[in-house]
């Protein structure tokens, strides 16, 4: 009888609660009719139409409140329309976000540790940044010339954006969160461009100033309360920070960006330096059987441009080359030539061999002429190492200036393309990559970075460098194609390896990026610093040449 009743108590609260369900159905659908009635019959009757009237002179209140949203190329004939402008920064504005923020975070990133300890400020991070989905708008255009190598643009600015930057602050073991949200700029900055130069991008400088008090208007959580509600801090924190910005960049003072070095930008090439490397004699045995694997290395000291090298002679130590190189010159009063030897090794770092350097000052213009270096430890004359031999290096120069009529204004500053070597295929060329050096890196367990390309299936890696956050490397790479790689990408990943026994984490990657070569085929030559991908801060910069 027991288990008979416990059925029938289950079955009566079964059927219970299906009516209850069918009564709550029936109720809830009875209500949504009795209240749709009961508004559509609540609704004035005696709403008119809406009418469109034209503006008409007369009406001076409806006409005040329209200009503010007037765009000032309407009203100012000294401003032009720049819609064209506003499509392409719609256009681009997912990428244009991403590099905005990449790049306030790294200009913020020294400006915050800086200031966090005097406030005794554990850590400051941004969990999210993002600039959101709308972009800014340009209400128009005016453009100044004048008589000075310079170029002055003031946009007017319009920017009711949705971002999203949330700051973690960690302080006295707490962590608080601030959110930035509905952000809202009105402004018209000058934007002065100079010097303008011959070399790409044309000019040296970016002069950022303010013709009047911007508006600024933005939401602020802390926790999840918003800041702005509380009375009277809304209008002073929006008052403080117009005075603030005024101050640092209203005009005639300006935030200065230096693009490149205007010293170096002004200076035109003056001629070539032709440099032939013909032979070493009597190098030193690095190798266990004896041997060495020597190549050369040369560039211009102090400048800012991809080495060149020669290539390597497996197992000579009286190796012959005649290969020769060419170097745009444009200071041969100051510039020096540099050469360093080294031992190439399949495995681990090169080693250098030796090193000389010669000033241009020393050669006679149009005069070839042949010198035989000794190669040195370092440059140091006191160095006791030097008295050590390890070899010489015989090369030939000539110093071509350029006559008067000939002088080149737009040469590129990276020196004269080099063309691929004999044997390349008529339709393709030859992929050069250079792994110059990398910034910022972070490993979670190490630091000890190498480089490893992928492309097509190959791979390269570069040397590995102990305990270090900024390495460089300056490695070379050459691919041999039988088409230009218009459709291919080059992936790059930056790893760490320890050399400890045991260690659970003895390999981690610390940023990988994948670069589109479409760019290189067309323009000859990329020289950029890339954001590394899963990496808080990592840069690394790669150059690729295009020889055909």
């Amino acid at each position: 009888m027991g288990l008979l009743s416990t059925i029938f108590g289950i079955l009566c609260g079964f059927v219970n609660s299906i009516f209850s369900l069918f009564a709550f159905g029936i109720g809830t659908s009875i209500g949504l009719v009795i209240g749709y009635y009961a508004f559509i019959n609540a609704l004035p009757t005696d709403v008119e139409d809406v009418k469109v009237c034209p503006l008409v002179e007369d009406d001076l209140e409806t006409l005040q409140r329209l200009i503010p949203e007037i765009p000032l190329w309407v009203k100012n004939p000294d401003f032009d329309r720049v819609d064209w402008l506003n499509k392409f920064i719609e256009n681009m504005w997912p990428y244009l976000d991403r590099a905005i923020c990449a790049t306030a975070k790294n200009i913020a990133k020294p400006i915050i540790d800086e200031q966090t300890p005097q406030y005794k400020i554990q850590s400051v991070e941004f969990e999210t940044f993002t600039l959101g989905t709308i972009p800014p708008t340009f209400q128009g255009m005016k453009v100044y010339t004048t008589d000075d190598k310079e170029l002055i643009m003031e946009p007017s600015i319009k920017w009711a954006g949705n971002p999203n930057i949330i700051i973690a602050v960690t302080a006295y073991g707490l962590k608080a969160t601030i959110q930035v949200l509905d952000l809202q700029v009105f402004g018209i900055p000058r934007i002065t461009l100079k010097p303008l130069v011959g070399i790409f991008p044309c000019f040296a400088n970016i002069f950022v100033s303010l013709m009047n008090k911007p508006h600024v208007d933005f939401g602020l959580k802390l926790l999840g309360v918003d800041l702005m509600a509380i009375p009277g801090l809304y209008r002073f924190v929006q008052e403080l920070i117009k005075d603030q910005v005024a101050n640092m960049y209203l005009w005639p003072q300006a935030l200065e960006v230096q693009i490149m070095d205007p010293e170096q930008a002004l200076k035109r090439p003056l001629g070539i330096l032709d440099v032939t490397v013909v032979r070493a004699v009597k190098l030193q045995r690095k190798d266990l059987l004896g041997k060495s694997d020597p190549y050369v290395k040369l560039n211009l000291r102090e400048e800012k441009v991809a080495f060149k090298k020669t290539t390597v002679k497996r197992s000579n130590l009286n190796p012959e080359w005649n290969e020769e190189f060419s170097f745009v010159i444009k200071d041969p009063a100051t510039q020096v030539l540099e050469l360093r030897v080294y031992d190439w090794d399949q495995v681990g770092t090169h080693e250098e061999m030796g090193l000389n350097v010669v000033p241009l000052k020393d050669l006679t213009p149009d005069e070839p002429k042949v010198l035989t270096l000794v190669l040195l430890k370092t440059l140091n004359p006191n160095d006791p190492q030097n008295d050590k031999p390890r070899g010489q290096l015989v090369i030939e120069l000539v110093y071509k200036p350029f006559k008067e009529d000939e002088m080149l204004d737009d040469i590129d500053d990276s020196g004269m393309m080099e063309k691929a070597p004999e044997g390349t295929p008529a339709g393709g060329g030859l992929l050069v990559i250079i792994v110059h050096e990398a910034q910022d890196l972070e490993g979670k367990y190490h630091t000890n970075p190498h480089v490893r390309l992928l492309f097509k299936g190959e791979e390269r890696k570069t040397k590995r460098i102990k305990k270090n956050r900024d390495p460089r490397w300056d490695e070379e790479f050459q691919f041999r194609l039988e088409e230009p790689p218009t459709n291919d990408r080059l992936h790059v990943e930056v790893y760490s390896t320890s050399s400890r026994i045991g260690l659970l984490h003895s390999k981690e990657s610390l940023g990988h990026v994948s670069i589109n070569l479409v760019d290189v085929v067309h323009n000859r030559r990329v020289n950029e610093k890339y954001q590394l991908i899963d990496s808080r801060n990592g840069r690394v910069q790669i150059e690729l040449q295009w020889r055909t």
